[in-house]
């Protein structure tokens, strides 16, 4: 095998919660607030859905928008399933040049790939204007067909890394290292913020699926694992061959898949996302003694009444 090429999971579509739409003659992301599965095939009209997109919306008649998903994950490792990085974009060319964890980072410089410290964006003069964000790429398995095919969320909100993270975390430890076993469920969530001016924002949640609770998914997945095994289906070699091809390369993401990424999620500082106009902001409150004051000027103003 070639070195530099990472070998990720096979991807099979996208799952998303945004579009990119054109505005004024330029193309803008614009946040939305459902579920959208899309093939990798991009039209006049942006990206051509899925034909799972349509088949998940007849099974769920009573939703008016698709805020929930049944999935399957395929490692029994968080890390492997979804990928958290700091991340810069060469804006020209979709190729990844910088990608840190908060301690250390590979940047792409004229003398090749550097390894070198990361102190995050925070810091970071190199991330001025947004250039460098926590990207996020969280491998999913939907339906019956291809069952190592995933659908690939992309997200650099940190309500949604912070919250897939966590739960990852907490549902292999509940379930006895069992992740991939365990039937579960994309569930959009809605929350507003002082920094979102109270208008709603939507991240990503990952739970059990309706209908179980969490004593039952623990029960299926323990069966499932069992099955699995007796058919000779050996999940910690699968965990151990998507680790060591993630580390072929040192970035994941390849610069044909990088132009969509700075497009949807990189855009220029000059050109804002679309986002819901703030609220107006309340009119200042007056003082006592202005108010006060301005009383004194209309009974002193010539033609005002005089009191008896």
């Amino acid at each position: 095998m070639i070195k530099g090429l990472a070998l990720t999971p096979p991807v099979i579509g996208r799952l998303s919660i945004g579009r990119v739409v054109e505005k004024n003659g330029k193309r803008l992301p614009e946040k939305d607030d459902e579920f959208t599965l899309t093939s990798q095939i991009q039209g006049r009209d942006g990206w051509v859905p899925h034909p799972l997109d349509e088949v998940l919306r007849q099974a769920s008649p009573g939703q008016a928008k698709l805020r929930s998903l049944p999935v399957q994950l395929l490692f029994n490792d968080p890390a492997l399933n979804l990928r958290v990085h700091y991340t810069q974009f060469d804006r020209s060319s979709g190729r990844p040049v910088c990608v840190g964890n908060g301690e250390s980072c590979r940047r792409l410089g004229s003398e090749g790939v550097q390894q070198l410290p990361c102190p995050g964006p925070l810091a970071c003069e190199r991330a001025q204007g947004g250039a460098c964000k926590p990207y996020g790429r969280l491998h999913v398995h939907i339906g019956e067909d291809d069952e190592l095919g995933t659908f690939v969320l992309r997200t650099t909100g940190f309500n949604s890394i912070r919250t897939l993270a966590t739960r990852q975390q907490y549902l292999q430890a509940l379930s006895g290292d069992r992740l991939a076993c365990l039937p579960l469920e994309l569930r959009l969530r809605g929350k507003s913020t002082q920094q979102s001016h109270r208008t709603p924002i939507y991240y990503v949640d990952l739970v059990v699926r309706q209908g179980l609770s969490l004593t039952q998914a623990l029960a299926q997945a323990r069966e499932l694992q069992q099955a699995r095994q007796a058919a000779g289906f050996d999940q910690q070699a699968l965990d151990e061959a998507a680790r060591l091809g993630y580390a072929q390369s040192a970035f994941e993401e390849s610069e044909e898949e990088g132009f969509a990424v700075v497009e949807e999620f990189y855009p220029d500082a000059s050109e804002p996302p679309l986002a819901p106009a703030p609220s107006p902001s309340p009119p200042a409150r007056r003082s006592l003694t202005e108010r006060l004051g301005e009383r004194i000027e209309a009974r002193t103003r010539p033609g005002a009444p005089v009191a008896m």
